[in-house]
């Protein structure tokens, strides 16, 4: 299983903003900077983000975003549910399908399994469990969090 890059720039967005202060305004820039990342990219990843109800965006000259929910109320496992388009490990899972030997496959369920199971270890964490870590310093000075 493989996330999108819209997927961990995500989590890397909600993990800058869990590490900042309460009521702090980050911007787009701020942590496309941090990470050394496209803002392009992080612009449509901030939208959606906003869109869902994981940030508050506010405009204006001292604008930013912050988290919308406190950071044990995000579960890592429904927000890759929710940014990911398709979690179709194989082509027999989308509605294209046009493998001849989907009816008799046995692949079929063992893929399905091992969805089902990555997705369970992912819903047993909350982005407190990534930012309350025992590194929880080091990490902030990575992003350069103040």
């Amino acid at each position: 299983m493989r996330i999108t890059r819209f997927t961990d720039y995500s989590l890397r967005v909600l993990i800058y903003l869990a590490g900042q202060e309460e009521g702090h305004l980050s911007t787009i820039q701020e942590i496309a900077d941090s990470y050394a990342i496209s803002k392009n990219h992080l612009m449509k990843v901030v939208h959606q983000l906003n869109q869902k109800g994981y940030i508050v965006t506010v405009r204006g000259k001292n604008g930013g975003m912050r988290l919308h929910r406190e950071p044990q109320g995000i579960n890592i496992g429904a927000l890759v549910r929710e940014t990911e388009e398709e979690l179709n490990l194989v082509e027999c899972f989308s509605r294209g399908n046009t493998c001849k030997i989907t009816p008799v496959c046995g692949l079929r369920g063992m893929f399905r399994e091992a969805l089902q199971a990555f997705l369970a270890v992912l819903d047993k964490y909350t982005l407190a469990d990534v930012v309350q870590s025992k590194h929880r310093s080091e990490l902030l000075r990575l992003l350069q969090v103040v």
